[in-house]
């Protein structure tokens, strides 16, 4: 990104709110915010689904102008035929997936019901140090946990999980046949030519950064649940193939996503072996691994593209979280580089943006991630 900021803030003399109070023009904004904040929050079962089929959408046309430079001799691919093929191979990827967590969490509940007296065992253990009462006392806590209920939840999360990969897939199938009219809307929305161009750069800046991060992260996480799914079968741990699963999945959540993918193979192991020390050789194992392709291998692959302060981070983590549940915490950090691009091109947002970046950084590659 530039270091010169772009205006793109509104003309300043609108007349409504040249004639405004500021006190009244601030209390409209507030009224802006959480009407924004209700549409969000009321609106997660089709906006979810909408920001990661806009995210998906941007690799495959990535992916489709990638193909459309290969060529065999003097003959290209045409447009068309890229765009064919990449969607159905994008397609069949998303199905794959659905259809290997829908696996995994069939084995999972199938299998489930067998842990309950070990998992009493392992909690007994694990709070042995409280005493006899206050291990009791816990352990009573964790019977009173409907284990079913649970149960029944994740089964039943398969039948959601379907819904939103055929809606994504919609989506993105939508996206394509508006493709073609993309460039006449935009001119026709924005028919100043300079100031399209700013908003072209800001686009492309936004792009080209998720684009990075995501593949990027795709990759490393791919290969950290490699790595870790073949330890887990060496050391011969339960559900090798979920708790990989559960890694590609989770070290896409910055920060606390690694941590939740080291500390449950160690509790797979805990509860099967009933084996403290077997434990922590595994968490031990785990650790190396995230640790290495984590703040090794990544930060290298990554460069400067995550430019984000830690705090912002898991503020952003938090909040999206809690509004749109695991998908949130998914999109927290892509959602984030958006706003950050955005306000740094803004000037009288530049702050913000500073305040989001790790160190203020905001030149080319400083606000990206």
């Amino acid at each position: 990104m530039q270091d010169d900021s772009q205006d793109l803030s509104p003309a300043p003399h609108s007349p409504i709110l040249s004639r405004m109070d500021p006190p009244l023009r601030w209390l409209l904004g507030l009224i802006g915010i959480a009407i924004l904040l209700v549409i969000i929050v009321q609106g997660r079962i089709f906006l979810a689904p909408l920001a990661i089929a806009i995210l998906l959408f941007s690799l495959i046309t990535a992916l489709i102008d990638l193909a459309g430079h290969f060529r065999i001799g003097s003959l290209a691919m045409p447009n068309w035929l890229a765009t064919v093929i990449v969607s159905l191979l994008s397609a069949a990827v998303l199905m794959a997936l659905f259809g290997i967590v829908s696996a995994q969490i069939n084995s999972v509940v199938a299998t489930a019901s067998t842990y309950t007296d070990r998992s009493e065992e392992a909690v007994s253990a694990l709070f042995a140090w409280l005493g006899a009462d206050g291990a009791n006392a816990v352990l009573a806590a964790f019977r009173d946990i409907d284990v079913g209920a649970n149960l029944r939840a994740v089964a039943g999360s398969a039948g959601n999980l379907l819904i939103s990969t055929v809606l994504v897939i919609l989506y993105i199938g939508f996206l394509f046949a508006e493709r073609p009219h993309f460039g006449a809307k935009f001119e026709k929305l924005f028919p100043d030519p300079a100031r399209a161009q700013r908003l072209r750069h800001i686009l492309s800046a936004i792009g080209r950064s998720v684009r990075h991060y995501v593949l990027v992260k795709t990759a490393v996480s791919l290969a950290t649940a490699g790595v870790v799914y073949a330890l887990l079968l060496l050391m011969g741990v339960d559900f090798p193939e979920t708790l990989a699963t559960l890694t590609f999945f989770f070290n896409f959540i910055p920060n606390i996503g690694s941590i939740i993918a080291s500390l449950l193979p160690m509790l797979v192991a805990l509860v099967q072996f009933g084996d403290w020390p077997m434990a922590l050789l595994v968490l031990l194992g785990i650790g190396v691994i995230q640790f290495s392709i984590g703040n090794i291998i990544e930060p290298m692959l990554m460069g400067r593209a995550l430019h984000l302060s830690s705090l912002a981070i898991i503020l952003s983590l938090t909040f999206w979280g809690a509004v749109w549940g695991v998908v949130g915490l998914f999109l927290a950090v892509p959602i984030m580089v958006m706003v950050m691009i955005v306000c740094a091109h803004v000037p009288g947002l530049r702050p913000v943006a500073i305040l989001l970046s790790r160190d203020g950084d905001l030149t080319e590659g400083g606000s990206a991630a």
